[in-house]
């Protein structure tokens, strides 16, 4: 959705609108403040106090031109009106990202590593087989993530690649996007603007309801969070994928220096 924006123009303190009348704006206009002359200079000053002071808002401060731009993000109360809505969403985002990671492998006849599906996945980069189409889906192997796009509808989805059989790990803005894009949910229930910023929101007060939880990661120093009315899958950690693949490699590493993390595509 696209918001309607207002733009003042400051060229004095004076003219800057005080913080109450900033709250009272609506979500779907945005406030763009552009500093004229002198004043322009205190204008970095300016956004980090508004920052501080408007909770519940987005302000961003302009690295070249002299403005700042600022929106107001969905609200608590918004959320947990909605709740059921996002619970819903979240549960679809785990089932189709399933559906389609097992209709990728059985495609490509690949051998799923159900402990660490990241290993299985970068076979695919190294053998040039990153990108391609499953069905009516394009597919794109990168990072810790596989993104599926619907080639018709155009509905997307990034399905995370390092917890195990667990796909409906949900990042802020691959959650937004999904529900963006997603036909069946249109037209939305509540407006949503802001790809991360609400959808971290939204994650944040879901989490806090006890609608999502935070779940282990394979790697190190990771976590991630999911619907909670679930059926529950056993993630692996770190220490157990090192207890797995050593018993394989363990003399390898010994005479080469092979690093597991480097081979399966990680820094360590």
């Amino acid at each position: 959705m696209a918001r309607t924006t207002d733009i003042i123009i400051i060229k004095s303190i004076d003219q800057l609108p005080s913080v109450d009348e900033i709250k009272s704006i609506s979500r779907e206009r945005a406030l763009k403040l552009v500093f004229k002359g002198n004043i322009n200079k205190q204008r970095e000053r300016i956004g980090q106090y508004l920052e501080h002071a408007l909770s519940g808002f987005q302000v961003l401060i302009h690295t070249i031109d002299p403005e700042l731009n600022i929106v107001k993000l969905i609200t608590d109360r918004e959320i947990e009106d909605n709740q059921y809505f996002f619970e819903q969403c979240a549960k679809d985002y785990r089932k189709l990202g399933e559906q389609l990671v097992l209709m990728l492998v059985d495609k490509l006849d690949l051998n799923l590593n159900k402990d660490f599906p990241l290993d299985t996945f970068n076979e695919l980069k190294r053998d040039h087989q990153q990108i391609g189409t499953v069905g009516e889906w394009r597919y794109f192997a990168h990072g810790f993530h596989c993104g599926f796009q619907h080639l018709t509808t155009k509905q997307c989805i990034e399905v995370p690649l390092t917890f195990g059989l667990e796909f409906g790990d949900l990042d802020p803005y691959f959650f937004m996007k999904f529900i963006l894009s997603s036909p069946d949910y249109n037209p939305l229930p509540i407006p949503l603007f802001d790809e991360y910023a609400d959808g971290l929101r939204i994650i944040n007060k879901m989490t806090t309801l006890g609608k999502f939880e935070k779940i282990p990661s394979n790697l190190p120093g990771h976590s991630g969070v999911v619907v909670t009315e679930r059926e529950k899958v056993e993630i692996k950690s770190n220490l157990d994928l090192e207890k797995i693949f050593g018993k394989h490699i363990e003399e390898i590493e010994k005479k080469s220096k092979f690093n597991l993390w480097k081979f399966l595509g990680l820094k360590k």
